[in-house]
């Protein structure tokens, strides 16, 4: 199975959680055991898992973020956006998660987010499940 999802980013930098979208997929792709891989085809945009159970995190990382890598700070890449590209190679492009019995294998607190960071944008996400 490879599906794509379509997600619409709100801010120039947000973490958006696409836990539940890729658990559906999972779900209806109806393979007990397996690998579900979630990648990002985009330069600016990252995937990575971490807390879903209190929003501050997602707050923190950005700022924390932020304060690694400044918006502006003398890059020469001539678009304007190379904090979003440094950013994004270190959230990285895709997550694996181990699939049993047809349920994603997360941690009790663990989420799956789409990093954006050159946005608002709509980015196009690949789930593929290996089983």
């Amino acid at each position: 199975m490879i599906k794509a999802l379509s997600i619409q980013t709100s801010g120039q930098v947000s973490f958006v959680d696409i836990t539940d979208q890729v658990s559906q997929l999972v779900s209806a792709n109806g393979a007990e055991e397996g690998l579900c891989i979630v990648y990002s085809p985009h330069t600016t945009c990252g995937i990575t898992i971490n807390e879903n159970a209190d929003p501050d995190v997602r707050h923190d990382m950005i700022h924390e973020l932020s304060q690694v890598v400044p918006f502006e700070d003398g890059y020469q890449h001539t678009e304007g956006n190379s904090a979003a590209h440094i950013k994004a190679s270190l959230m990285g492009s895709s997550v694996q998660i181990p699939v049993s019995r047809g349920t994603l294998l997360l941690g009790t607190w663990q989420g799956i987010y789409v990093c954006e960071f050159d946005g608002p944008r709509k980015r196009h996400i690949t789930v593929q499940m290996l089983s």
